[in-house]
């Protein structure tokens, strides 16, 4: 077992394609449709492998476009373990106006999964040996999966003495909060909700940060600021780690690269301001790839070392 595992309760079969112009009620006549993983832990775990690392990926995987899902994944010679459930995975549809420069996403719901399927993908995580030194949680839960789920994936991860990371949004996110996660990677519209306020300046968001730390919710904050690059916060420090200014094909999949970068970085050892340098030069890598291309290790590994040597 590599020393990160990810999990993905929500993912998806994300299917691209062209068309010159979208135009209401009018046959489209798009171009031929390529399909790629989707999700957020199985993109970070995509990311961890472009980057020289390993991981193994959890994910629930339902029907045709299940199976679909897998083979685009043995495709990529990822390390990963479907968890079975009944209703099929979702297929997101992306579609890119040639006209305009445009992009179009159109995200599904996905499967609704039952309380045993649930129960048996949490059982699959604390049934984990070896355990790995990491384990990530990232994405929207399924329609069905109580809001409180990635707190029990804390718990897990807890119990099988895993640093667990988290990276979703919204209701699942308020659930998840007092976990003792090791860190939070919300954008700053998230910890905007969480605090109740604008947080306007730095400091602010400093202070916002910190009171979830001392509240035992998580041990640091990463805080993802997009083109600003990520706010490091833990109890006894804070440090804004500037993104590298780079040219902008797309920011699709920037956040999640974030993520893959910083945590291959904790596993080899780097230490988490390093880190957190490694996970804002792969966000920013993504950005300089076209459509919804992850980051190039190339890339990150330049932009890593001109971070280290404005630091």
């Amino acid at each position: 077992m590599p020393s990160i595992v990810t999990l993905t309760l929500n993912p998806a079969v994300d299917k691209n394609t062209r068309v010159d112009q979208v135009v209401a009620e009018d046959k489209l006549r798009c171009e031929a449709p390529s399909r790629e993983p989707g999700g957020g832990g199985l993109n970070v775990s995509r990311v961890i492998g472009r980057l020289g690392g390993q991981s193994t990926a959890f994910y629930t995987s339902g029907g045709l476009t299940g199976r679909i899902l897998q083979d685009l994944l043995d495709a990529e010679a990822l390390d990963h373990t479907p968890l079975p459930v009944d209703e099929w995975t979702r297929e997101n549809l992306i579609v890119y106006e040639t006209s305009t420069d445009r992009q179009f996403r159109f995200g599904m719901p996905g499967p609704t999964l039952t309380d045993g399927e649930i129960d048996a993908c949490l059982n699959t995580l604390r049934g984990l040996d070896p355990a790995p030194e990491y384990l990530v949680a990232s994405g929207s839960l399924p329609p069905g999966a109580p809001d409180d789920t990635y707190a029990a994936v804390a718990e897990a991860a807890h119990a099988l003495g895993a640093k667990p990371i988290l990276d979703t949004s919204g209701a699942a996110l308020r659930a998840a909060m007092d976990a003792d996660w090791y860190l939070l990677k919300p954008n700053l519209r998230e910890l905007q909700q969480l605090a109740g306020d604008d947080l306007a300046t730095e400091a602010e968001r400093i202070d916002a940060a910190r009171a979830f730390i001392d509240r035992g919710w998580c041990r640091g904050v990463v805080l993802s600021m997009g083109a600003s690059g990520a706010l490091l916060v833990t109890a006894d420090r804070a440090a804004h780690v500037r993104s590298p200014t780079v040219p902008i094909a797309s920011r699709v999949g920037a956040g999640d690269s974030m993520v893959g970068g910083l945590t291959v970085a904790l596993a080899r050892g780097q230490d988490l301001p390093d880190a957190v340098r490694f996970g804002v030069a792969a966000g920013a890598a993504a950005v300089m790839t076209p459509g919804t291309e992850l980051c190039h290790q190339d890339d990150t590994e330049r932009l890593f070392e001109q971070l280290r040597t404005e630091a």
